[in-house]
Parts: structure tokens; C-alpha cells; sequence
């Protein structure tokens, strides 16, 4: 989803999380995937047939695996995993919790003696000091197999469900969709008793405990993930200081580092909380968003920074990069930050994204008005491309390969009627004209008027006319070797300004060789001797002088000047050789004829050719700032 869908949408709110892939899909330990865990630490309701004496045995089942694995008893088990050394008694201490509780239940219900019910309750905080321990343990020993990143990883490769150990004391594991290596293995079991734990330490009402465990290593690796990807938190001052390499550096590191964060460290916490703590979602969600919001509000909040810079919003493509990263991550970032909850860092996304997007606007407006208002003197030598359109048409380019986020940047800021008045471009699907067509043939149409202020100050009209050929000619030729931007622009767009371009051709045919064509005769035949010989020295004149002026001329692109020259010669040497041919035998026995008649026609062909060859001098000092000018306030 694009911004401006987004927002038209209306949806300035996290949306309900339908649910997530997990990379496992546990069960609980076998013989207690019957119990619900519940949120709070009054338990089940204590069942009519069970009896007095049954409670107070399981308290005493109860009491001999809980006293054994106490955590503070001096036996080998206070520095032993009950989880690593063995499952089968894991399970049974698990067991001996659920059945303590209801014990409990029973004992308060039934008024039975205090004594029962403080050791209950003693060895119930016992069992959840272990219970602790362990969650911590399976927490700090597997940070390598459970950093987010690998647990995002891994959620292509299926389901998983481990279901303890069997009877005969042999740990079970089934894969579901493919299967697994040891690491997952390792993985899959160390996940599927941080769960087992959770439950049990919220159903007792012991929730609190487990979480605040959890939220400090968890935040710690999320933290670690982040500053290993580069990302640290900046303080406008410090944006403002960077130069412009600097600056170029830590936006293209935020951009490669947002994509991991967001698709594999965010992702994969995501993951493995909402399945630790699957017992409450309240629980796992506000797990979450202590974890992650330190780093991801960081993360977010880079982009804001950056467009309060002034060296920034000098960089359009910049913009651009940072707002297509937040377009491609929006469906994972409103997926991961889905709950009510974690709504600020959202909004916090939100917010850069859009800032973005005004920035985008502004220097583009800054783009067009610079054009408008340049009001440079520099004259192009020899009639040759300006560096304004050099400049402008290739950031114009460049824009139109950014033509989605543009398309979406624009979408809601529509260019003035009359300005779509002024080119076709294609239709949309609904008949409209794209916003983002119209404004990049505003930008050209802008240039193209400014070109026609600087032909004027040319003093020869010819050559204004000549200078306006080859800064068209580059424009549609850059239209016609960019894709995107011929695709945006069209083909009639590209017709109509080919007509425009031969027009400005003739012109500057008419004005620079009318003076030499119209100093031959319209029918040599009537011409006399004498009007004949005056047309030569006329014609002598004409054509020295225009050939004089415009050998220092400059047409840049081979196939055009080529086009030029064989338009000349077509007009001016079928003309000349009529007059040559009948003159000379009117003249033929007149003394110091090479005088008079200086050019043969084969000589005119051979003059034709060396026209805008003018090889490219070194660039005054006046030039060179102008172009210097020229690309520094065009460089956003």
C-alpha cells in the first residue's frame, strides 16, 4: 500500500493483527495440552468429585519434585538445568505446579487446616524461583540461536511440535512441512520451554516475574542487533555538522539496515514473543513494545532528521531512496506494529513517511522555481546545448526512474488545469492524466520557455534559431533513451515536439542562408552577362560571409548536424550549379574568370561539410562558473 492509499483509506490506526507466521507451531508438553492457562492467579475452579485427601497427596507428589529441584537447596541440582539434564522431570515439575494449584483451590474452599495451605503456597513460590531460573537460563544460553534475525529466518522452513518425551524417556519432535537441523532442533525445543515456563508462571499468577526476565535479555539482543546494523540515535546538531559525504554514507547504511531491521530483527521478535507468551496476547504484546520501542522509535525517526537539514532537502534523490524504503517496508511495518500498543511506533513511521513526502513536494517546487528564475547571461558558444538543459533534463530523468514513489507523491497535488493543456501523455486506467506525466512535461515545457529567453541574446537571429535545435534535439533525444521517461511522457508527446524541432531547423535554415540564396538568379537563362557577373560577386560575398560564421557553429549530435547539411546543400547547390552551368558558357573566353567565379559547385559540397565541426575550446573562466552556477542550484 502506497502512502496517499494509505491515508485515503483513512487508516490512521492500527487494525486488529489477525495473526502472524511463527516459525513453530508447539504443543503443549504431552499430558498437558488439556489445561488452559489463564491471567490471573485464581486458577481453575475446584471440581465437586475431587476429594480432600486426593489434594492433599498431589501436595505431597507436589512437594517431593519441587523440594528436589529447589534453587536453593545445597544438592547438585541448585547449579543443574532441570531442562537440559531432563525432560521427563521438566515435565513432571510442570505438572506438579498445575496440580498444586488446583490443591490449593480445593484446600481454600474446603477450610482445611493452615498448615496445608502455607506449604502449598511455600512450595508454589519455590517452584516458580525455579521456574525463573530456568526461564533466564534457556533465555541467556541460546541468545545465539535466538536472535531475531535467525528465528525470522526460519519461518519458511514449517511447523514444528514438540511434544516432550515419551514413556520410554526419548524426546519427540515432529516436523511438519520439511525438515530440520540440529541448530533448529536446539531452536525449536528452547522455544517450545520458554512457552511451557511462560504458561505456567502466568497461570500461577506469576506473569510479572517472567516477563521482566524476558524484556531485558530480549531487549538487549534486539539493541545489539541494531547497533551491529549501524543504527544509533542522532541529534539534529549532529545531522547538521555532516557533510555531504557523511550524510550520503549514513542514509545509504539506514536504508540497507531498515530492511533487516524491520523483515528480520522486528520480525523475528515479533515471532518468537507472540508465541512465548501465546497465553495472553495482552501480555505478548506489551512484551513487545518494550522491547523493540527504544530502537525502533531510532530507527524511525532517522528519516525526520534528515529532512529538517537544509543539505538534505538540497538532495531529492535522497528523498526519494528513503521514501521507497518506507513503501516497501509499510506491509511488514503494519503487520509487526499491529497493536494498540505499539501504535507510537507506527505513528512514529508514519510520520517520517509523510514528512517525506512533503519534502519530495517542496523541492520539487524549489526545482522548477530555480529554473524560472535563472537569469544567468551565459551564452552557449557556437549555438552548442546549455548546461541548464543538460542539468534539468538529466535530473528530470532520474526522476522519472522514481516514477512509483512519484506517482504517489503527486497523486494528491494535481499540477494547474492549464498545464496539462500543454501535452498528451498517456491515460490511466480511468482516463485521467498520470500526475506524475504532467508534472515531469511541466518541468521540460519550464526549461523549453527558459531556453527561449536565453536565444534572444543571441545577436544573430540565425543562430538563435540554431541554439534552440540543439537544446531540442537533446531534449528528445534524453526523452527517447530513458524508458521511464518516454513511457510517462508518450509517444505523441515525443511527435509533437520532433514537429517542433524541424520548425526550429527550418528557421534557422531560412535566416542563415536566405542572404546567399537569394543572390542567385530565379532563371539563370535571362540573366545577362553583366547581372550574371554581379551575382557572383554578391553571391561570393554571401556565402563567404555565412560560411565564415558558421564554421565556428557547433551541432553536437552527428545525425542532426549530418541532417543539416544535406538540407543546406539540397537547396543551395542545384541552384548554384544552374547558374554555373549556364554562365560559364556565356563567359567561357573571359580573362581572369577564377577572379569572378571562385566556387564550383563541387567546391560549395566540400565547404558544406565543414559546417559545426568547431572542435570544443577550453571553458572561459565566465563559462565555467556559469556552469559551475548551473549545477549547484540544480543538484536537489
Amino acid at each position: 500500500m502506497m502512502l496517499s492509499e494509505y491515508l485515503k483509506s483513512g487508516s490512521t490506526t492500527l487494525t486488529p493483527r489477525k495473526g502472524m507466521s511463527c516459525l513453530f507451531s508447539f504443543s503443549h508438553v504431552k499430558n498437558h495440552s488439556s489445561y488452559t492457562p489463564s491471567s490471573t492467579s485464581t486458577g481453575p475452579k475446584p471440581s465437586p468429585t475431587l476429594s480432600l485427601s486426593m489434594m492433599e497427596e498431589n501436595i505431597e507428589t507436589a512437594e517431593f519434585i519441587i523440594t528436589k529441584w529447589d534453587p536453593n537447596s545445597s544438592s547438585y541440582t541448585k547449579l543443574t538445568s532441570i531442562f537440559q539434564s531432563s525432560r521427563k522431570e521438566a515435565k513432571q515439575l510442570l505438572k506438579s505446579v498445575k496440580d498444586l494449584r488446583s490443591a490449593m483451590h480445593v484446600l481454600v474452599h474446603e477450610s482445611s487446616p493452615s498448615s496445608k495451605l502455607v506449604l502449598a503456597q511455600n512450595l508454589m513460590q519455590t517452584a516458580m524461583k525455579r521456574l525463573e531460573r530456568e526461564f533466564y537460563e534457556i533465555l541467556s544460553a541460546n541468545r545465539r540461536h535466538l536472535d531475531p534475525e535467525s528465528v525470522s529466518s526460519r519461518t519458511s522452513i514449517g511447523s514444528c511440535t514438540f511434544n516432550g518425551e515419551d514413556e520410554g524417556g526419548s524426546e519427540e519432535l515432529e516436523i511438519v512441512g520439511g525438515s530440520i537441523t540440529e541448530v533448529e532442533r536446539v531452536s525449536a525445543l528452547a522455544v517450545a520451554d520458554l512457552k511451557s515456563i511462560a504458561d505456567c508462571m502466568i497461570s500461577s499468577g506469576y506473569g510479572h516475574e517472567c516477563v521482566k526476565i524476558y524484556k531485558v535479555i530480549r531487549k538487549s539482543i534486539v539493541d545489539e542487533g541494531l547497533y551491529r546494523l549501524g543504527i544509533q540515535q542522532f541529534k539534529s546538531s549532529q545531522i547538521h555538522k555532516m557533510d555531504s559525504e557523511g550524510l550520503e554514507n549514513i542514509i545509504m547504511n539506514w536504508m540497507d539496515a531498515a530492511k533487516i531491521a524491520v523483515k528480520a530483527l522486528f520480525h523475528g521478535e515479533k515471532v518468537l514473543c507472540d508465541h512465548v507468551f501465546s497465553a495472553s496476547e495482552t501480555i505478548a504484546d506489551s512484551c513487545f513494545y518494550e522491547i523493540t520501542k527504544g530502537g525502533a522509535t531510532t530507527l524511525f525517526r532517522f528519516p525526520e532528521l534528515i529532512v529538517k537539514n537544509k543539505k538534505c532537502r538540497e538532495r531529492i534523490f535522497w528523498q526519494l531512496e528513503l521514501y521507497e524504503v518506507f513503501s516497501n517496508l509499510w506491509p511488514e511495518i503494519e503487520s509487526i506494529f499491529t497493536s494498540a500498543s505499539t501504535q507510537a511506533i507506527k505513528l512514529q513511521a508514519l510520520a517520517s513517511w509523510l514528512k517525506l513526502s512533503d519534502s519530495v513536494q517542496s523541492s520539487l517546487s524549489v526545482f522548477e522555481s530555480t529554473i524560472q528564475k535563472d537569469s544567468s547571461k551565459f551564452l552557449a558558444s557556437g549555438g552548442r546545448i546549455h548546461p541548464l538543459t543538460q542539468s534539468v533534463m538529466n535530473l528530470v530523468s532520474s526522476l522519472a526512474d522514481h516514477h512509483g514513489a512519484l506517482s504517489d507523491i503527486l497523486a494528491d497535488y494535481p499540477p494547474p488545469k492549464n498545464q496539462v493543456s500543454h501535452f498528451k501523455s498517456p491515460m490511466a486506467d480511468d482516463g485521467s492524466t498520470p500526475a506524475v506525466s504532467v508534472h515531469l512535461a511541466w518541468l521540460i515545457l519550464v526549461l523549453m520557455c527558459k531556453l527561449d529567453t536565453k536565444a534572444e541574446i543571441y545577436k544573430d537571429a540565425s543562430l538563435s534559431y540554431l541554439f534552440l535545435v540543439n537544446n531540442l534535439q537533446f531534449i528528445v533525444e534524453k526523452v527517447q533513451q530513458t524508458p521511464n521517461l518516454k513511457l510517462l511522457l508518450g509517444e505523441d508527446w515525443v511527435t509533437e515536439h520532433t514537429k517542433k524541432l524541424k520548425l526550429y531547423a527550418s528557421n534557422y535554415e531560412s535566416t542563415a542562408w536566405t542572404k546567399v540564396l537569394s543572390s542567385l538568379p530565379e532563371k539563370s537563362s535571362e540573366t545577362s552577362p553583366e547581372m550574371a557577373r554581379e551575382c557572383f560577386k554578391r553571391f561570393n560575398a554571401a556565402f563567404e560571409e555565412a560560411y565564415r560564421k558558421q564554421t565556428s557553429w557547433i551541432v553536437e549530435d552527428s545525425k542532426l548536424r549530418d541532417d543539416l547539411k544535406v538540407s543546406i546543400e539540397q537547396k543551395l547547390v542545384p541552384r548554384y550549379q544552374e547558374f554555373y552551368d549556364t554562365y560559364m558558357v556565356m563567359q567561357s573566353g573571359e580573362k581572369n574568370l577564377e577572379l569572378l567565379v571562385r566556387y564550383s559547385p563541387d567546391d560549395l559540397g566540400n565547404y558544406l561539410s565543414d559546417l559545426f565541426h568547431r572542435t570544443s575550446t577550453s571553458v572561459s573562466s565566465t563559462t565555467s562558473s556559469s556552469l559551475l552556477a548551473s549545477q549547484r542550484c540544480l543538484r536537489i
